[in-house]
């Protein structure tokens, strides 16, 4: 190694002005980077922010479950309805094909009415 490559600095070598500017200048950035991670920090600590993330996504789970089920059941339904009317009157597929097709248009316009209105809000 060469000498004064060592890595240690001498104080009495004074900087000269760039090295002073640019010195000034990182100082300045580490401050203002210090500050805005305190705020993010605080920001980010606060319970309400978190779980108001986490219930709207829980809410949306929910209303897409909801959704889904009110489908699947006016489906059941009908088919259950059409097999019991094919039973009584003794019109083997008709009735559980035209009931089933009746439970699935049901349940269609069902999920786009409940979908298309806003969601209701339980935080008020």
């Amino acid at each position: 190694m060469a000498e004064g490559t060592d890595g240690s600095r001498d104080g009495s070598r004074d900087k000269s002005p760039d090295e002073a500017a640019l010195s000034a200048r990182l100082g300045s950035l580490d401050q203002r980077l210090s500050e805005l991670r305190d705020t993010r920090k605080i920001r980010t600590d606060q319970p309400a922010s978190e779980s108001g993330d986490g219930a709207a996504r829980a809410s949306a789970m929910a209303r897409g479950l909801r959704l889904s089920s009110e489908l699947i059941a006016s489906v059941l339904v009908g088919a259950a309805i059409g097999w019991g009317i094919d039973r009584l009157l003794s019109t083997s597929p008709f009735g559980l094909i035209v009931f089933f097709l009746l439970g699935f248009a049901a349940g269609v316009v069902n999920v786009v009415r409940s979908a298309s209105a806003p969601p209701e809000r339980t935080d008020r």
